[in-house]
């Protein structure tokens, strides 16, 4: 297997973007060596044109695959392909399993027992809070947590599930460009115990259309998708959809009926998706034995206790909610105290792990 490295790599250096045509050559060729002995009148026979096919057996692209090669393994990152037995399996069991997977961090974390759980970029606090408790509930149990390392539901997902067991990324990119830009430190978070993959070469910059393609690999390495927060249009609904076809379990946590996004959600629920509330909701459409090992935890595992807070912490603690952003105005009206004590108050609650700030100072209760 190791020497068919460079061909697995070189195949996805020039096709990974398309699908039909990787399929097409796996089924023509039983060994990937021997597609780089072919000509390019043979593969245009396959549907390629005439510059992708000369492209595909150029000596150079075997050099880039080299290279490539080279500079991940030097990364200590870890190169699975559909010939790999540590290739995962309910990926490979499902339609387009991507033919190369590059993994950063724990290979053996991809075949554990996952459920992803994915939605909005830009998600109400409520969707937020749902999605780190949900992810979090279940990590702690021992299900990994998949998501797409995008903004919103899928970062807060990460989180989450970081706070108690471990996660997996799939990114629309490659391994060299984190996208977003922001999510460096959670890249490097994710690796200590889970693991970030992606079907793209190393340097592949996050096209628009990578992301729908890297859906796939999210709902496929998955037993269970669970959408948190979606338009009608958005990106999750195709995740779903993708879901379904690839028949995993399909969820959704209700929203808001007034709220823009909490049509997408709300439209599976009515379509029959499974309504979730909290943890167990997931752990009920798990199959045997895993729903009865999950449901039988009736405590999560041990977590550091909390530090206890002081009287005037409380006066702040008590005014903030877990489903909505309070701004400091706010807090400052309702008590005694001025913005640089309510800051100072609002730190300290944030530091022991009782509340979040978003951008702007607005502050969420967490339990």
């Amino acid at each position: 297997m190791e020497d068919n490295l460079k061909y697995w790599v070189a195949l996805n250096i020039v096709l990974s973007e398309q699908l039909k045509a990787i399929k097409k050559i796996l089924n023509r060729f039983s060994n990937i060596r021997d597609l780089f002995d072919t000509s390019v009148a043979d593969l245009q026979a396959l549907s390629l044109d005439e510059e992708t096919a000369a492209a595909l057996i150029s000596p150079r692209t075997l050099h880039q695959a080299e290279d490539d090669i080279e500079k991940l393994t030097g990364k200590k990152y870890t190169i699975l392909t559909l010939e790999d037995r540590k290739y995962p399996s309910y990926l490979r069991e499902s339609f387009d399993p991507p033919c190369v997977l590059y993994c950063a961090g724990k290979v053996d974390v991809l075949e554990e027992f996952s459920v992803s759980i994915v939605g909005a970029r830009k998600p109400t606090p409520y969707g937020r809070a749902v999605a780190e408790k949900l992810a979090c509930d279940l990590a702690t149990r021992g299900m990994v947590i998949v998501s797409g390392l995008a903004r919103g539901i899928d970062s807060v997902a990460h989180w989450g599930a970081l706070q108690g067991g471990k996660t997996v990324a799939v990114m629309g990119s490659g391994l060299d460009v984190t996208y977003p830009r922001e999510n460096r430190k959670l890249f490097e978070k994710i690796i200590e115990n889970g693991a970030v993959i992606t079907e793209f070469p190393l340097k592949s910059p996050p096209l628009g259309y990578h992301f729908p393609m890297r859906n796939r690999i999210i709902s496929g390495l998955s037993l269970a998708v669970v959408v948190v927060e979606a338009t009608k249009r958005s990106g999750s609904l195709i995740t779903a959809r993708l879901a379904l076809e690839q028949n995993r379990e399909v969820m959704a946590v209700p929203g808001n009926t007034t709220s823009e996004l909490s049509r997408g959600t709300n439209w599976l629920v009515k379509t029959g998706a499974k309504l979730v509330e909290r943890w167990e909701d997931v752990a009920e459409e798990l199959p045997p034995p895993l729903k009865d090992q999950l449901l039988a935890q009736k405590e999560a595992k041990t977590q550091e206790p909390l530090l206890p807070v002081t009287p005037n912490e409380k006066k702040v603690l008590v005014l903030l909610k877990t489903d909505e952003l309070t701004p400091v105005d706010e807090l400052v009206e309702k008590t005694e105290f001025s913005v640089s004590e309510i800051l100072s108050l609002s730190l300290q609650l944030e530091l022991k792990g009782y509340i979040t700030q978003s951008p702007g100072k607005n502050f969420q209760r967490k339990i």
